[in-house]
């Protein structure tokens, strides 16, 4: 696996939500300082809505930049089975039921998913409970974690 491509990756899908947080941001400063939405009377909420709306979409621009500026910083590792599984180690999970899960442990961006080399991998951070179970663990370790209200058991089958 090519790590490098794969942080490549990561970071242009980074970029996408960036680009589209940029473009809801730019929507919302827009409906929030357009003529039209001047309030008419004392509870004509709408510009202000708006402009709570434009607000956060703001952060989220801001918080997609910091993600964007953490990948950035990070050193491509290539793990071998030996090694403990640490940030940017790419790992091969099985769950109970042989069901393949590939998982990236990234320092931002919990929750992202794309496709890479004809595998879905979701990102993970070390404050979520799996990156929290698979940190500091080998290959053939089983990691045990609570995922929607249920206990689910993998085995991690590869690190790369």
């Amino acid at each position: 696996m090519d790590k490098t491509l794969l942080l490549k990756h990561i970071v242009d899908e980074l970029k996408t939500v960036h680009q589209s947080a940029i473009d809801a941001a730019t929507r919302a400063y827009e409906t929030a300082t357009d003529e039209e939405n001047a309030p008419e009377h004392k509870y004509d909420t709408l510009s202000l809505e708006a402009s709570y709306l434009a607000q956060g979409q703001a952060q989220r621009v801001a918080e997609c930049e910091e993600d964007l500026s953490l990948y950035a910083k990070l050193d491509i590792k290539h793990f071998t089975s030996e090694d403990a599984i640490a940030l940017g180690c790419l790992i091969h999970l099985v769950d109970d039921n042989d069901n393949d899960k590939y998982v990236f442990l990234g320092p931002a961006a919990g929750g992202l998913k794309f496709q890479f080399s004809g595998k879905e991998i979701i990102i993970v951070t070390p404050s979520a409970p799996l990156g929290q179970a698979l940190a500091g663990s080998h290959v053939d370790d089983d990691v045990e974690v609570h995922i929607g209200g249920e206990q689910k058991v993998f085995e991690i089958v590869a690190i790369y």
